[in-house]
């Protein structure tokens, strides 16, 4: 599906300087993902991975109830084995392109959070929700298991024994018990929440773009490598920083004593 990003029907891309802000905006849904809102997603972090003038984005949803409820039941009740194995797909190179994403990716969690809604916010580097928000993953609940990534991620994220209970039961929880199994990484106010992850993600643009990308590379690379595997690419991402302008900026600034000046677009 081509999408045009002058033309986007489901999803609000807005830019605060170096920072861009990406809102499913299906209110009236609950900003549940259809085929439309899973391409435009894909199109504008695709467009945002490549724009070096971006240091960060933030990814929440519209309206006070829902970040992400969901895939769209209506579109997934009419599935069989073909066109399943599609829609999964889809969605799991959406979480691939947030995941891999040079840029660091920080979900708002506004709202529910179920379903594919959680497991766009897994893919994410960071997460954090509002008090009010319920995260789950309910597939078991609709005769499904979770497609878009919700398998493998949580057991990486929280450990079995957390996932297998979480997706099992399909029974959603709350920000406070997300947090303390570490699914999210702070919970804030409703009204706040926003503020509070773009100051976090502001606090990163601040910091080097090549420096972040890099490092967001040796984590996100080295879960999968043993420790050996996983010090060696670091050394060699640590080699390949040192020989970079943005290295030599940082190093001077520190000395000098002022803010560096990092090369952004």
């Amino acid at each position: 599906m081509t999408v045009d990003l002058n033309s986007l029907q489901n999803v609000q891309l807005v830019r605060e300087g170096h920072l861009a802000i990406v809102t499913v905006n299906r209110p009236a849904k609950l900003n549940a993902l259809d085929g439309q809102t899973i391409a435009e997603l894909d199109a504008v972090f695709a467009a945002l991975d490549g724009d070096a003038s971006c240091g960060a984005i933030v990814l929440t949803g519209a309206g006070e109830k829902a970040f992400i409820a969901g895939a769209d039941i209506s579109v997934l009740a009419k599935q069989g084995v073909l066109d399943g194995s599609d829609n999964a797909r889809a969605g799991q190179q959406l979480t691939l392109r947030i995941e891999n994403n040079k840029k660091p990716v920080l979900a708002a969690i506004n709202g529910f959070a179920l379903g594919g809604g959680l497991e766009m916010a897994l893919a994410c580097d960071v997460r954090f929700a509002a008090k009010t928000a319920k995260l789950g993953l309910p597939e078991v609940s609709l005769g499904i298991l979770p497609g878009y990534g919700g398998t493998q991620r949580l057991a990486r994220l929280c450990g079995t024994g957390t996932a297998l209970q979480l997706i099992l039961t399909g029974d959603p929880v709350t920000a406070d018990e997300a947090m303390r199994v570490g699914l999210v990484n702070g919970v804030f106010e409703p009204g706040e929440l926003l503020a509070q992850v773009k100051a976090i993600a502001l606090k990163m643009v601040s910091r080097g773009p090549q420096a972040l990308a890099l490092a967001k590379q040796a984590v996100r690379r080295g879960v999968h490598l043993s420790m050996q595997d996983g010090l060696a690419l670091e050394a060699d991402l640590f080699g390949a920083i040192s020989s970079t302008a943005e290295m030599k900026e940082g190093m001077a600034a520190f000395l000098e004593k002022r803010k560096p000046s990092w090369l952004r677009a």
